[in-house]
C-alpha cells in the first residue's frame, strides 16, 4: 500500500511557524492536512492530549467523516509543512488507497483504545470510577448509530 505522503503529492503545502493554529477546536470541518515535516501538538482545551510528528499523518478526518467540528486544537510545535485538502471530502473520494490508508489508521486507533480499556479493565477494573470500562467497551464494540456523536457530553441518566 502506498504511503499518505505519495498519494498526497499533488497537494499545495502550506508552512506553520511554531505555535501558529492549524485547527481550532468546535471549528468547521471539511478540510484535512497531511505532514510533511515538522511537529504538531493537539490540545483538549488547554491539555496536550497528543503530538503528532510522523511525517504521513492525517489531521482532520474525524471531524470530516463525522461530519463534525473539529473536536480539539491542533498547533504547530516546531516549523511543520502540512498539505491541504481544503475539500477533504473530495480527496476522500478522488482515490479508493486514500480512503484504504484513512481507514487503516482508523481501524489501528481503535484497536489501540480498546485493548487499552481492556488491559485497564484487567488490571483496575475493581478500582472506583473503572467500573464504567466494560460499558464503554460495549459501545466501542457494538454496531454505531448512523449519526455518531463526538465530544464527551456525559448522560445526566446513562444506562449502567
Amino acid at each position: 500500500m502506498k504511503d499518505m505522503l505519495s498519494l498526497s503529492a499533488h497537494l499545495p503545502e502550506v508552512t506553520f511557524a511554531p505555535g501558529d493554529t492549524v485547527i481550532e477546536e468546535g471549528g468547521q470541518a471539511g478540510a484535512m492536512w497531511i505532514l510533511v515535516s515538522g511537529a504538531m501538538h493537539v490540545y483538549k482545551g488547554e491539555v496536550v492530549v497528543n503530538i503528532i510528528a510522523e511525517p504521513g499523518a492525517v489531521i482532520g478526518e474525524i471531524s470530516l467523516l463525522l461530519n463534525a467540528n473539529y473536536g480539539a486544537t491542533v498547533r504547530a510545535a516546531e516549523p511543520t509543512v502540512l498539505r491541504f485538502a481544503e475539500d477533504g471530502m473530495a480527496l476522500l473520494q478522488s482515490d479508493p488507497a486514500i480512503t484504504t490508508f484513512i481507514a487503516t489508521g482508523l481501524a489501528q486507533r481503535l484497536n489501540l483504545v480498546t485493548t487499552y480499556l481492556v488491559d485497564l479493565q484487567h488490571q483496575y477494573g475493581d478500582a472506583p470510577g473503572l467500573s464504567i470500562i466494560p460499558e464503554v467497551l460495549r459501545r466501542l464494540t457494538s454496531r454505531q448509530r448512523p449519526a455518531a456523536r463526538t465530544g464527551s457530553v456525559r448522560d445526566p441518566n446513562p444506562d449502567y
